[in-house]
């Protein structure tokens, strides 16, 4: 699985870091950038829990 965090409809909130913090962070405000590139397998779950919490629907999955 790849992750993308699309930077103009981030606005921040740092959600997905919370739920996924070895997959996004939020160090380099104002938006959330992905660390892992593809996920590893383990992160897999909270980066879903991740796209289906964020408010502005700005995590795109990526199958492989």
């Amino acid at each position: 699985m790849r992750v993308k965090v699309d930077e103009d409809l981030c606005m921040g909130c740092g959600i997905c870091e919370g739920l996924a913090p070895e997959v996004f962070s939020m160090a380099n405000e104002p938006f959330a950038e992905v660390l892992l590139d593809p996920v590893p397998e383990e992160y897999e779950e909270a980066v879903r829990e991740s796209v289906e919490e964020c408010a502005e629907e700005a995590i795109f999955i990526i199958e492989e």
